[in-house]
C-alpha cells in the first residue's frame, strides 16, 4: 500500500481555551481532489490552518508523504511541500501580477521546477495579459486565480484551497471550477474546503464531511451524491 500524500491523525486544535477540532483524521492520496465539506463553523478553515502550521495541533500530527511536519514553523511546512491558498486571497496589492508570482517562486522539496512562469501563463492565460497590472486592481475572481497560481509557483506536493468559490459571481465560480478540473487532470493533489456542495460535486474525486470539528463521513464523491441522509443532515443550508 502506498503512503498517502497528506495525513492528519487524531488532531485536537484549540483557539485559546476553545477546542475547535476533535481527534480529526483526514487522508488525501496522491492525485486526489479531496473536498472537505461542512457548514460555516464546522472546522474546515481550522483544519487548513492546522495543516499549514498556523494553528498547530495540541495533540495528533500532520504527515506529508509519511514525514511528520506538524510542530514546524509555517514557512518550513510550506518548504516541505504544502501550498496554501487562504479564503481571503491576500495578494500583494501594490505589486504587479508577475511580481506576485515571482515572489513565491521556488523549487519543490525534491528539486522539481515544473511550475514556471511560462507554464503558469499557459494554464492561466488570463494572467498572461495582466502581468504588469497591480494585483490590487484585479477583480475578486482574477485575484483568486492569481493566488492559486502563486501557490503553484512553489511547486507544492499538496495544494490547499480554502473556499475558492466564496463571494464570486456564478460565471467566475464556473471558471474556477474549470481551472481546478484542469489541475486535477494534470495530477495535482488538491484539498478543497467548501460550503458549496454542488460546486465540489462537479470537480472533486472524494469527499470528507466535517461537523462540529469532527469527521462524520468520508467516501468517493459518487457515493456522497446519492446519500441524501448525509447531505440533508450536514450540508443543507
Amino acid at each position: 500500500m502506498s503512503t498517502p500524500m497528506l495525513e492528519v491523525r487524531g488532531a485536537d486544535v484549540y483557539y485559546g481555551a476553545s477546542q475547535i477540532l476533535f481527534n480529526l483524521d483526514l487522508t488525501v492520496e496522491k492525485g486526489q481532489t479531496m473536498a472537505l465539506l461542512g457548514r460555516n463553523g464546522a472546522g474546515k478553515s481550522t483544519t487548513f490552518k492546522a495543516i499549514a502550521g498556523l494553528v498547530p495541533p495540541r495533540r495528533g500530527e500532520v504527515r506529508l508523504s509519511g514525514e511528520t511536519v506538524s510542530g514546524r514553523a509555517p514557512y518550513r511546512i510550506a518548504r516541505a511541500g504544502i501550498g496554501y491558498v487562504p479564503e481571503d486571497r491576500q495578494v500583494f496589492p501594490e505589486h504587479s501580477v508577475e511580481d506576485n508570482l515571482i515572489v513565491a517562486m521556488k523549487r519543490g522539496r525534491r528539486g522539481e521546477a515544473y511550475w514556471t512562469l511560462t507554464r503558469i501563463y499557459e494554464v492561466f492565460p488570463i494572467l498572461a495579459g495582466m502581468r504588469t497590472r497591480h494585483a490590487g486592481r484585479l477583480s475578486g475572481g482574477e485575484q483568486q486565480m492569481l493566488t492559486i497560481a502563486r501557490a503553484l509557483m512553489g511547486n507544492p506536493d499538496v495544494l490547499l484551497l480554502d473556499e475558492p468559490s466564496e463571494g464570486l459571481a456564478p460565471i467566475i465560480v464556473q471558471a474556477i471550477g474549470g481551472l481546478i478540473r484542469t489541475l486535477r487532470g494534470m495530477g495535482v493533489t488538491i484539498l478543497l474546503a467548501e460550503q458549496n456542495m454542488h460546486f465540489c460535486l462537479d470537480i472533486a474525486t472524494h469527499a470528507t464531511v466535517v461537523d462540529k470539528g469532527q469527521v462524520v463521513y468520508r467516501a468517493p464523491v459518487a457515493e456522497l451524491r446519492g446519500n441524501t441522509a448525509i447531505t440533508q443532515r450536514y450540508l443543507a443550508v
